[in-house]
């Protein structure tokens, strides 16, 4: 007899009058706000502008939430397109069904786009983001608490889940891989962090960083699951699929700290000056280049009197007693020849 297990909520939606909530829908939400809040303080630290993570993730999240959702129904098409299965339910994305791969890669492409509009770096954007992106999946993962769903292996632990009967499950007490994967997840916004400090990681490494701590950890957590799944060579897909991304994200790291070690100075340019700002400064700037020359200029005397001022300045002051007494009345010319 188990003397204590994780239970499962009765449902996943509640009604507030006709509008259902639905638990796994929040998990997102709030994944993605707490992505893109730590995001935007990091960012910041790097010497980024307030509100261009969150400018960007106007486009990234859309992108990867299709992405995402892509991913699950193509590699799990059997569950929409399958005898007696209606391809309508693909369109549902609050039942759950979201493949990070396909979010990642498809939520690159819309943080590319973000990023060549505001003329920043995709890689320094992606490092700020790197943490907050594994806090979201982290939250996401309970998401699939509310409908019961990806958990492991049948278990008598103390921590083990308890999954009612419903369509395609049957009612027992199984590994909570939801939650295995929500801590791993943690653990891996933690090492980002630290490593990020530690290091001063640069030119999208940090995310790096970020993608193989989590594909090592999804794993083995994948081979605990017991949902349907497509297998290549006896192995589940999502395993393939980590190891493969594991590798490029490890060969991406070496490679960039090889070519471009350290750290962005400058990942965000300055605000546009105002009109006629431009021109002003560069005049400014052409005359702090030339205030040797100019102040020769501005010194030289009218012409005739130049060779006469150098060689002034070259000879000795004449004596005082060149001086004429108060009262003499020779005129300028008569003064010049005495």
């Amino acid at each position: 007899m188990t003397l204590a297990y994780i239970p499962s909520p009765s449902t996943g939606v509640l009604h507030l009058g006709p509008i259902p909530l639905r638990g796994y829908a929040f998990c997102i939400i709030i994944g993605v706000f707490v992505a893109v809040w730590l995001g935007n303080k990091r960012w910041i630290a790097r010497g980024g502008k307030p509100g261009t993570v969150a400018d960007i993730a106007v486009w990234a999240v859309p992108f990867g939430l299709v992405g995402g959702r892509l991913y699950h129904v193509i590699t799990d098409y059997q569950l929409y397109f399958g005898e007696g299965r209606d391809w309508v339910d693909a369109f549902k994305i609050w039942e759950g069904g979201l493949g990070i791969w396909g979010a990642i890669a498809l939520g690159a492409v819309g943080a590319w786009i973000g990023c060549r509009l505001r003329g920043i770096p995709l890689p320094a954007w992606a490092d700020a983001l790197a943490p907050g992106i594994a806090i979201a999946q982290a939250f996401g993962r309970w998401g699939n608490w509310f409908n019961q769903e990806l958990y492991g292996r049948p278990t008598d632990l103390p921590w083990a889940l308890k999954i009612s009967e419903g369509p395609n499950r049957v009612a027992g007490l199984y590994h909570p891989t939801f939650l295995y994967e929500s801590l791993w997840c943690l653990g891996v916004a933690a090492l980002v962090i630290w490593a990020d400090r530690r290091f001063r990681l640069g030119h999208g490494r940090a995310f790096a960083l970020y993608v193989a701590a989590y594909c090592s950890g999804r794993v083995w957590i994948e081979y605990m699951r017991v949902d349907e799944a497509h297998h290549v060579l006896g192995v589940r897909l999502n395993v393939w699929t980590a190891i493969v991304v594991f590798v490029l994200a490890v060969v991406y790291f070496v490679l960039s700290a090889k070519l471009r070690p350290g750290r962005e100075e400058v990942v965000e340019p300055e605000s546009e000056p105002a009109a006629g700002a431009g021109d002003e400064a560069a005049g400014a700037q052409a005359g702090a280049g030339e205030a040797k020359p100019g102040a020769a200029a501005a010194d030289a005397k009218p012409e005739g009197a130049s060779e006469g001022a150098s060689e002034d300045a070259e000879a000795p002051a004449k004596p005082e007693a060149d001086a004429k007494p108060v009262g003499l009345t020779k005129s300028a010319p008569e003064a010049d020849k005495s």
